[in-house]
């Protein structure tokens, strides 16, 4: 059975902009390695629910998963939950159990639950929750739809309660050897040796330091023994 696929929405002007450095894809693609579940695409997005709307239908369709990240906040331009339950064809709608648990946070930091607040207490129809231990204002998953914060610390904790109750496939391993010879050299060598495993996944990523030119090759795959291999293969053919 091939691995479950997944693909991430980041959603935000401030990203778009160069505002903010976006850390959650990074910490995402990791995750998803380990308990193997293949993410395939990303995009970015600004704060409009027509980008927003498109890119979910397009996404959710094509893939396993969709996760995202940011735009269900309390102000104006936080309006993930309003794009997705939209996209989906779904009410959208304050849940019980949401606002118990931010009444719950807001009590005991002594904090008023205004109208602001009260706005992440909305989910879609049907939609189950993402806890949120931080800040209490909770995700949602609906369908083949994973909504979650963009606030790194946030979003963590929330994939650290998500994924547990999906179902992965095979962890993908992998390898690396870094060689001392510029692409040019090694391109016709790496083609080969990504012929005969045509199983595993061989990318060459150059780098220049200190005047010196090189590249890190890494050979990925769910079956340690061929990785293994053809990492022995590889080292045979640029010996250190």
């Amino acid at each position: 059975m091939p691995n479950p696929t997944a693909a991430m929405l980041v959603i935000g002007d401030e990203i778009l902009s160069g505002r903010t450095r976006d850390s959650n894809l990074h910490f995402l693609a990791r995750e998803l390695t380990r308990v193997g579940i293949d993410l395939r695409e990303a995009r970015v997005v600004g704060d409009r629910a027509e980008a927003i709307g498109r890119a979910v239908r397009e996404l959710s369709s094509a893939f396993d998963h969709l996760f995202t990240s940011g735009g269900i906040g309390p102000t104006h331009d936080d309006i993930t939950a309003d794009a997705v339950a939209a996209a989906l064809g779904l009410p959208l709608a304050v849940r019980e159990d949401a606002l118990a648990a931010l009444r719950a946070h807001y009590d005991r930091m002594g904090v008023e639950m205004n109208e602001a607040r009260l706005r992440m207490a909305r989910v879609p129809e049907g939609a189950v929750l993402i806890d949120n231990p931080i800040s209490a204002a909770p995700g949602f998953s609906v369908g083949n739809v994973h909504v979650m914060a963009g606030v790194p610390q946030i979003f963590e904790a929330m994939v650290a309660g998500l994924l547990p109750r999906l179902t992965g496939g095979t962890p993908l391993l992998s390898q690396s050897l870094r060689i001392l010879r510029g692409e040019g050299e090694i391109a016709g060598p790496l083609a080969a040796l990504a012929a005969e495993y045509p199983d595993l996944a061989i990318g060459s990523y150059p780098f220049n330091q200190a005047g010196s030119f090189g590249a890190h090759v890494v050979i990925r795959g769910t079956d340690g023994a061929r990785v293994g291999e053809a990492m022995a293969r590889l080292a045979a053919l640029f010996p250190a």
